[in-house]
C-alpha cells in the first residue's frame, strides 16, 4: 500500500543533554504521522471518536537503527499494513534530513466502542476511505 510522508522537526525539549532524543517521543512522533495520514484520506480522529469509536494503541514496536537528534528534520514514512478488521495496523520508517534510517516501527490499535469499552469492526465508512 502507498505511504504517507509526514516531517517533523526535533525540539530541544525532546532531548536529553546529549542532544539525542529522548526513546519515549517516538510514540508521539507516530501518532502525529498516523492522525495526518487519516485526516488526509479525511477520516477524523475527532469525529469517530464523536461517533462512538475511540482507537486506543494495543501494541508499539520500535527498532532503533541511529539517533534522531536535536533540530534534525524527521521524515516518517507511514504505510497501512493489511485491511483493517477490528485491529488497524502501521509501519513506519523515520529518516534524518540525509535520507539516513534512523528508526522502523509498528503499531496496531483496537477499534473500541466509546460506552461498552469493547472492541468493534472498522467502521464501514474508514474503509471506503481507504479504499479497501
Amino acid at each position: 500500500m502507498k505511504s504517507y510522508t509526514t516531517y517533523v522537526k526535533v525540539r530541544y525539549a525532546e532531548t536529553d543533554q546529549m542532544g539525542v532524543v529522548y526513546h519515549g517521543n517516538y510514540a508521539q512522533y507516530l501518532e502525529l504521522a498516523r492522525i495526518e495520514w487519516l485526516g488526509d484520506l479525511g477520516i477524523s480522529y475527532k469525529e469517530m471518536e464523536e461517533n462512538g469509536i475511540m482507537l486506543p494503541v494495543y501494541e508499539l514496536n520500535l527498532k532503533y537503527l541511529k539517533s534522531a537528534k536535536f533540530d534534525d528534520v524527521l521524515r516518517i514514512e507511514t504505510r497501512l499494513s493489511g485491511r483493517p478488521n477490528v485491529k488497524i495496523e502501521f509501519d513506519y520508517q523515520i529518516f534524518n534530513q540525509d535520507d539516513e534510517l534512523l528508526t522502523e516501527a509498528h503499531t496496531v490499535l483496537v477499534f473500541m466502542d466509546v460506552e461498552r469499552k469493547r472492541p468493534v469492526k472498522c467502521p464501514e465508512y474508514v474503509l471506503e476511505k481507504l479504499n479497501l
